[in-house]
C-alpha cells in the first residue's frame, strides 16, 4: 500500500539533510510505528508521504501511484481518496460543527448523504462523542478535538492512515480506547497505517516499529 524509496529532504540553507535515502514499505492491514527523538524529521516524513511537503529526491508510492510525480491537484485528489491523516495539531475547522468536520472527506469523495450521516453517527459514538455532532470546536477540550480528528481520518475508510501522535493529547484511558478503535478499524478493513508516536505502549501495539535517527532509518 505504501512504498517509500530513496526519500531525501533538506531544509533550505541547512548544512545537512533532515533525512536521506529512506526506504521502507507498509502493506495493507499492517500497522507500523515510527519512533525517534524530537527533531529527527518524523512529522516531516509524514508530510512528504502525504504530499503536503516536497522531498528533494526519491519516490512515495501509494496504492501504485507515485505521489511525487503528480500535480498539486492530483495529489489533493489522491489524499482525499486514499489517505486519512491525523494531525498533531488537530486541524479541525473552527467554522464547521463537529459533524461537519468529520463529513469533509465524505463530501470530497461524494458519499451519498444517507450513508454519510450513518458513518458520522457511528464514529461519533465509537470515539465517545455521541452527542457532540452539533457542537462547535471552540467548545471542545484538546482531547475531544483529537477524537474528532481521528474520526475524520477514519470516516471515508481510506486504505492508508498517517497519524502524527494520535494519542498525544489524550488521558491514558481515552488514549487506550482511541488507539484500540484505530487498530481495530485498520485490521478490519485491511488498512495500512504509519503512526508517529513517543509512546512505548502505542509502539508495542503495532505490528512493527521503525526508528528514525539522524543517521537514517532502523527497522
Amino acid at each position: 500500500m505504501l512504498v517509500v524509496s530513496g526519500l531525501s529532504k533538506r531544509h533550505p540553507n541547512a548544512s545537512r539533510p533532515i533525512f536521506r535515502d529512506l526506504a521502507f514499505a507498509v502493506h495493507g492491514g499492517q500497522i507500523v510505528a515510527l519512533v525517534g527523538e524530537s527533531g529527527v524529521g518524523k512529522s516531516t516524513l509524514l508530510n512528504c508521504i502525504a504530499g503536503l511537503e516536497t522531498a528533494e529526491s526519491g519516490s512515495v508510492e501509494i496504492a501504485g501511484q507515485n505521489m511525487m510525480a503528480l500535480s498539486e491537484a492530483q495529489r489533493a485528489a489522491l489524499r482525499a481518496q486514499r489517505i486519512g491523516f491525523v494531525f498533531q495539531a488537530f486541524h479541525v475547522l473552527p467554522t464547521l460543527t463537529v459533524a461537519q468536520n468529520i463529513a469533509v472527506p465524505l463530501l470530497l469523495t461524494q458519499v451519498p448523504r444517507v450513508e454519510r450521516d450513518a458513518r458520522i453517527t457511528g464514529l461519533l459514538h465509537r470515539v465517545g462523542l455521541a452527542d457532540f455532532g452539533p457542537r462547535w470546536p471552540a467548545s471542545l477540550s484538546g482531547g475531544e478535538l483529537q477524537r474528532v480528528a481521528i474520526a475524520r481520518a477514519l470516516v471515508h475508510r481510506p486504505p492508508l492512515i498517517l497519524a502524527d501522535e494520535p494519542t498525544g493529547n489524550l488521558d491514558p484511558r481515552t488514549a487506550a480506547e482511541v488507539l484500540a478503535l484505530m487498530l481495530e478499524r485498520c485490521r478490519e478493513q485491511g488498512t495500512a497505517a504509519l503512526i508517529v508516536t513517543h509512546s512505548a505502549h502505542v509502539a508495542s501495539c503495532c505490528d512493527r516499529t521503525l526508528t528514525l535517527t539522524p543517521e537514517g532509518l532502523q527497522t
